[in-house]
């Protein structure tokens, strides 16, 4: 590795400047927005990975790539600069950014145009680039400072703050990890965001696939002050580097940097049956049919089912698009029933063909696979149940492919949904050759780009199966821009009061680092089964993440199932019923989500960052804006402290039996019934009635729960969202947006509302249920909470 220090001002470009480093190297510098700049070292002045498939601020990127020097999307404002020999500066109207020598950068900002500049952000003044002299390595080096905070890295263990620690980017399948302490996991997420308190935060996005490192104060040096470091051994040290005056900015610019979240439908949100057990079954077909039964004779709302793999086996090996006729003897007769019962199937596949796979040879000849990086031949890979090799998605043959069989093994057999599972890519050979849309990349410099583009790969051929709906998918690795085609998950966590408790924080990392349609497998997958008070814990807190799914591989060939036990399955029930209740506030979020680039999941001090408590608070969390959860997480817990964030609003208990003011930590008894939940005063929640399936079409019941803000609060708005739940282009018109706001005044609650858009809802009145008793005025007219709310046919606009 080699320090770069001396640099000489090359020109400006029109949207920065270009410094010559160490005669040969170059640093560019491109002002994207008035709070986002680009920085990007290239070594001997060129890059070492021209294409990026993460950067979509207005579109979505080409299969091959968007060329990194690609700036659609980017508004490129003016700027200032003022060029000296040892000192170059560039002025924004948000950020002002200062070269020094030896090389390191200063960062400024300032929040309007006319106020002063503060620093919000340097590198290390020694030794800040480190460039490797005879390979490709990378390190960037930054001053880290008392008081500040760091979050981000997606799907990282332990405490949402990362200060202090090390963490590495490197996918793997890490079943049964420690929900407080394994890394690396599953997903690559090189983002962090940096809170300085009142100075705002930045964000810094390091664009590359290559493994790389993270350090935030774990590691010290005498020779140097305190300080941060990214280390990569290989790839392009390209970064973006934003600024804004709150976390929740920084996390809504990574956001729709990345290109946003998957507009998925309705039904994604309703609980999700699963289970390794049944389909390992001799009689999986049996089983999944039994299922069904059960479903209807318990009267637990359910949407889909995901089949795992073991409608793949043959023996204890899995063969992706293989069907093992004995357990399924006919899978369409499977598939129609489940249709027919309004629970979508979605179905596991895997981009590693097994050695002795009945396609291999043929899938050889064809060149599909990524190559050996000395013998040309198809890679040879450990996998968890055989050796195989990895499919290329960077060759637009394989992805041809793989689209057809998903079309033949499962469009046609009636499963139009898939779950990309087990897409890591633990290739190590690094140097093992992806064709690259026909220009070889080592597979070290795009290895989840892999995952991402098999789930790209799934969602294009289902949208081409079923043109008029949205396309719902899953996958378990990720990198940014994954997002913008799929859910997903924390991977196959271990069960254990643990993983429930610090699940919370892994998920709330990935909502922070612009990934928000996420859950975790609630039950646990891997290890015993779960006593039945874990189980019910467990699920009352998944019922109120957006993925909801009840999984399991049990050490003992059991399956966590809604009624696995009987002495609390009517408890389950009520919690299965309340997550179906919620369905019309978490389809809102969604929405607020797809179009706004608002978080679905949130930790307290993302909305409230001046109460100091709402930073200690692990496990407490918010759903949207207006939903506080502080669910259960300790075994026989009599009681349970709850963080209320400082608020004029306070907070009510969720089922009104008590309004609390803000700015205070509570303590709540609790029994194995108790789900704690409070709701932000002046806040309306949209209710469905507690149906089986969430098909916009049996939405037929809406009640508007509200919680009154207390006198001399501001006026609120709150907006909902409906549609038929699955057409693609509901968002351009096809829907029902209904806007109300609440006033306290005079002595009465005053509700004013109003619709846009011309879809039709099923239901024709709304019930309105009120946290206290109150004089009720509705769009100007008197009356009783008791009357419901006809509403009127909504417009065209």
């Amino acid at each position: 590795m080699k320090s770069l220090k001396d640099w000489q001002f090359a020109g400006r470009t029109g949207t920065g400047f270009a410094v010559d480093v160490e005669t040969r190297h170059r640093l560019e510098i491109r002002v994207l927005e008035q709070d986002l700049i680009r920085v990007s070292l290239l070594k001997d002045g060129a890059w070492r990975l021209d294409r990026t498939w993460a950067i979509a601020p207005a579109a979505d990127v080409p299969w091959e790539g968007r060329p990194r020097d690609d700036l659609d999307g980017f508004t490129c404002p003016e700027f200032a600069l003022d060029t000296q020999e040892t000192r170059i500066v560039l002025e924004t109207d948000s950020l002002r950014l200062t070269v020094e020598t030896p090389l390191a950068l200063v960062w400024e900002a300032r929040t309007a145009p006319d106020s002063p500049y503060r620093e919000i952000a340097r590198d290390r003044p020694q030794d800040a680039y480190m460039i490797g002299r005879r390979d490709h390595r990378k390190h960037h080096y930054m001053r880290r400072f008392d008081g500040e905070r760091s979050y981000g890295l997606g799907e990282k263990t332990g405490q949402l703050e990362r200060s202090g620690r090390r963490f590495e980017m490197r996918n793997l399948d890490a079943m049964g990890y420690d929900a407080r302490s394994t890394d690396p996991l599953y997903k690559h997420v090189p983002f962090t965001i940096t809170d300085r308190g009142e100075l705002g935060a930045y964000g810094l996005y390091y664009d590359t696939l290559a493994p790389c490192w993270f350090d935030l104060g774990n590691e010290k040096d005498n020779y140097h002050p305190p300080f941060r470091s990214f280390r990569a051994d290989d790839g392009d040290l390209d970064y973006y580097f934003s600024w804004a005056p709150t976390v929740l900015d920084i996390t809504r610019r990574q956001h729709w940097l990345t290109g946003g979240t998957a507009f998925m439908p309705r039904w994604g949100l309703g609980y999700s049956g699963s289970t390794m057990a049944y389909t390992d079954s001799d009689n999986a077909q049996e089983r999944l049919m039994e299922f069904l039964d059960k479903l209807s004779d318990e009267q637990m709302p359910c949407d889909s089912f995901q089949l795992s793999s073991g409608y793949t086996a043959i023996g204890a090996r899995r063969y992706v698009f293989h069907w093992n006729t004995d357990r399924f003897p006919d899978a369409e007769a499977m598939t129609k029933a489940y249709r027919q019962a309004g629970i979508h199937l979605i179905a596991n596949i895997k981009p590693v063909l097994l050695d002795d796979h009945p396609q291999y040879r043929d899938v050889q000849q064809a060149g599909l696979f990524i190559r050996d990086s000395e013998t040309g031949s198809p890679e040879q890979s450990p996998f968890w149940d055989g050796t195989g090799s990895h499919l290329d998605f960077t060759n637009p043959d394989a992805v041809t492919w793989w689209q057809t069989n998903l079309h033949d093994q499962l469009f046609a057999k009636g499963i139009h949904c898939t779950w990309n599972d087990n897409n890591e890519y633990e290739v190590w050979d690094d140097e093992a050759v992806c064709a690259g849309f026909g220009d070889a990349i080592a597979v070290n410099l795009i290895r989840p780009l892999h995952s991402q583009l098999m789930t790209r790969a799934s969602f294009d051929a289902q949208r081409a199966d079923k043109p008029d709906e949205r396309p719902y998918l899953i996958s378990r690795c990720a990198c940014p821009g994954t997002q913008r085609y799929a859910q997903t998950w924390t991977g196959d966590n271990y069960t254990s009061w643990d993983t429930l408790r610090w699940n919370i924080p892994m998920g709330l990392g990935l909502s922070l680092s612009g990934f928000y349609n996420i859950g975790h497998d609630v039950g646990g997958f891997a290890g015993p089964r779960p006593e039945p008070e874990l189980f019910l814990r467990w699920v009352q807190n998944g019922i109120f993440h957006p993925r909801f799914t009840i999984h399991s591989w049990n050490d003992d060939g059991t399956a966590n199932e809604a009624w696995m036990y009987p002495e609390i399955t009517p408890l389950v029930r009520d919690a299965l019923k309340l997550r179906a209740q919620l369905i019309p506030y978490l389809y809102g979020l969604l929405h607020q989500a797809v179009t706004d680039g608002e978080p679905m999941l949130r930790p307290l001090f993302l909305d409230h960052p001046d109460d100091p408590a709402c930073r200690a608070a692990e496990f407490d969390f918010l759903l949207g804006k207006d939903l506080l959860v502080a669910t259960v997480v300790e075994e026989g817990a009599t009681c349970r402290k709850v963080t209320l964030p400082a608020n004029a609003e306070g907070w009510w208990a969720f089922d009104g039996s008590r309004w609390y003011p803000g700015g205070q930590v509570i303590e709540v008894s609790v029994s194995l019934e108790t789900i704690p939940l409070f709701v932000r005063g002046g806040a309306i929640l949209p209710l469905a009635a507690a149906g089986l399936r969430s098909d916009p079409a049996s939405d037929t019941d809406r009640t508007w729960r509200i919680y009154p803000q207390p006198d001399g609060t501001p006026d609120s708005v709150t907006q909902f969202y409906d549609d038929d739940g699955t057409s693609p282009d509901a968002l351009t018109g096809d829907h029902c947006l209904t806007r109300l706001a609440l006033a306290r005044r005079d002595g009465a609650l005053h509700l004013d509302w109003q619709r846009s858009g011309y879809w039709q809802p099923a239901f024709e009145t709304v019930s309105v249920w009120l946290a206290e008793p109150s004089p009720l005025i509705v769009n100007g007219a008197a009356r009783t909470p008791s009357e419901p709310i006809r509403l009127l046919a909504t417009a065209r606009s």
